[in-house]
């Protein structure tokens, strides 16, 4: 068997999971980060993650896509499993796009090269085409005027509705969000929330990390609290926020929910 052949996971007939992760566990030299983390997610579904801060929830979905390496269980995205493996890291990360607290965008290149660098690089698209399609997902966040501008020009909110686009560029069948409105002005997250919010009635697959909780309210499927490592409650929006089962669900609430 070719030890570099791509890794696939068992799937049931029928089965419309996209992420399976199964008994993962994750460490920082002697602290353990994510403590027995098993959870599905669903074709189309809207998972947001909150927590308090060192709770693991970036961790989590960084490990989604190996830009951190999970120690123990498992992780299929898409029905491949994802490993030390380059093939499947590389497969994974085709299918999986990332938006960032600080947006990560290359200050050297202008917006519509940001955005066009991943189809021409990775999809192999003819330069037009990935400018083509560049343009049409900046007039999809409503940025479509800034495309030959460099990031620094921008404020952060356009930013960060450039760096959703830059990911909508790769045709990503999930998106995970990483605090993406943290980092802005109070004036800004609306923008960047009302574009997420279009992402999700188009049936775009998400896992927010996030405590805008109005956020959550509006959009999400399901509502994941995360506390020491550990997935300790999740819900239906409704149940979550009316009816929070845990006392560390309650608490944290209580300190967040004015």
């Amino acid at each position: 068997m070719d030890p570099q052949a791509i890794t696939t996971c068992p799937r049931r007939s029928g089965e419309d999971k996209i992420i399976e992760i199964t008994g993962m566990h994750k460490w920082f030299g002697d602290l353990h980060v994510l403590n027995d983390v098993n959870m599905s997610v669903f074709k189309g579904e809207r998972i947001v993650i909150c927590g308090p801060s060192g709770s693991g929830k970036s961790t989590l979905i960084r490990c989604i896509n190996r830009l951190e390496e999970h120690q123990q269980g498992t992780i299929c995205v898409d029905g491949i499993e994802l490993t030390g493996n380059l093939k499947n890291i590389e497969k994974i990360r085709e299918e999986v796009g990332m938006v960032f607290q600080h947006f990560n965008l290359f200050p050297h290149l202008t917006i519509i090269e940001n955005l066009s660098l991943g189809p021409i690089w990775v999809r192999k698209k003819p330069k037009k085409e990935a400018e083509e399609m560049a343009m049409y997902y900046l007039d999809k966040v409503h940025i479509a005027e800034q495309a030959h501008k460099y990031p620094g020009q921008l404020s952060g909110g356009q930013q960060q509705r450039v760096a959703i686009a830059r990911s909508l560029c790769m045709k990503p069948k999930v998106m995970l969000f990483d605090e993406p409105t943290s980092a802005l002005d109070p004036e800004m997250v609306k923008e960047v929330l009302d574009v997420m919010i279009n992402l999700a009635e188009e049936g775009m697959t998400m896992i927010v990390v996030s405590h805008e909780m109005g956020f959550a309210k509006s959009v999400a499927h399901r509502v994941i609290f995360m506390d020491f490592g550990q997935l300790v409650e999740e819900n239906t929006p409704h149940e979550f926020f009316t009816n929070p089962q845990h006392e560390r669900t309650k608490l944290f609430l209580s300190q967040i929910l004015h």
